[in-house]
């Protein structure tokens, strides 16, 4: 008798249970990288914002900077396993999953916003493909300024880069500091200024923005506008987590995503000038590479292509011809 009103018990909640409609309120969380007042970082923020509005907060977004939750090279790891449901990732940082993820830090490929968005647009659907195939979705991605190499000695050549404490943070830039003879050093954006300040690296190729965000003034003297490729960051979220949203909520998060995608790019753009700007009103030299630099770097670039299609499979390879034309 006790066993089998414990059943009716048990049945009889789980009735309940299953008449009750699901949880009002799903939280998520949004691993990141890079510091909360990074343009990147308040974007994540707007975007979060603008969901939780859309959804009447039946969705919500936390965002972690700083790579406070997952450093950096984690976070697509992450998001893929279901420890975090959606996070921003560095594309080019999985370039050794598969060439298609590094497209966009071919040197001198696509150095402009223009031809960064043209190339976009070309390997969109095969970076796409390639994240379902991993149960990932790309929801926006939004691009970094042009790269700049950073240095503590005036660079007149690759010449002068020999023996360089060169930082890299992802196969191309590891690339460039082996092409160039120096000394590749990895380190991730969070922990570059640690890095500055001890020493560990006395040059890099990075963002405006990146080396306003390291106080790169701190430790280097020159910042050369090299304009080397523009790199993205792509906000990932997994398949089975947006699956699992009502349709309703899955149309307000691509609302929201696709906002998040054309502000990024805006301010991105709109940004630029106003990080050299600061770095030089901080004692950086920033100026335009000599044209022995820049036809040095472009001859490292076209190295780097051309290793590139050697490892690329048809398809990416078709993209880059195409996206010549």
């Amino acid at each position: 008798m006790i066993v089998l009103r414990s059943f009716v018990l048990v049945a009889a909640t789980v009735a309940v249970m299953v008449s009750q409609p699901a949880s009002a309120q799903t939280k998520w969380n949004l691993p990141a990288a890079y510091p909360l007042d990074n343009p990147h970082s308040e974007n994540l923020a707007l975007f979060a914002k603008d969901v939780a509005a859309a959804t009447d907060n039946k969705l919500q977004i936390t965002v972690h900077a700083g790579a406070s939750l997952f450093k950096a090279p984690e976070i697509k790891r992450a998001v893929q396993t279901g420890q975090a449901q959606i996070g921003e990732v560095l594309l080019s940082l999985h370039e050794n999953e598969d060439p298609i993820y590094g497209i966009d830090v071919i040197p001198f490929l696509a150095s402009s916003y223009p031809e960064s968005m043209k190339l976009w647009q070309s390997s969109k659907a095969a970076i796409e493909k390639k994240l379902a195939s991993q149960g990932l979705m790309l929801l926006f991605a939004v691009p970094w300024a042009p790269q700049g190499i950073y240095a503590k000695k005036d660079l007149s050549s690759v010449d002068d880069m020999k023996g360089l404490k060169w930082r890299a943070y992802n196969v191309g830039t590891a690339r460039i500091g082996e092409l160039v003879g120096a000394q590749v050093v990895t380190v991730q954006a969070a922990e570059l200024p640690q890095a500055l300040a001890t020493g560990v690296v006395n040059s890099f190729i990075t963002s405006a923005a990146t080396g306003y965000d390291s106080k790169a003034w701190e430790s280097m003297t020159h910042f050369y506008d090299t304009q080397a490729w523009i790199p993205k960051n792509a906000i990932l979220v997994n398949a089975k987590a947006f699956d699992a949203l009502d349709a309703a909520t899955k149309a307000a998060v691509t609302k929201a995503a696709a906002d998040a995608e054309a502000r990024g790019w805006k301010i991105a753009q709109e940004k630029n000038d106003e990080y050299k700007r600061l770095l030089a009103e901080r004692g950086m030299k920033v100026h335009k590479p000599s044209a022995k630099l820049d036809a040095d770097m472009r001859q490292v670039g076209g190295i780097m292509q051309a290793d590139w299609l050697k490892v690329a499979d048809a398809d990416s390879a078709a993209i880059v011809e195409a996206y010549k034309k």
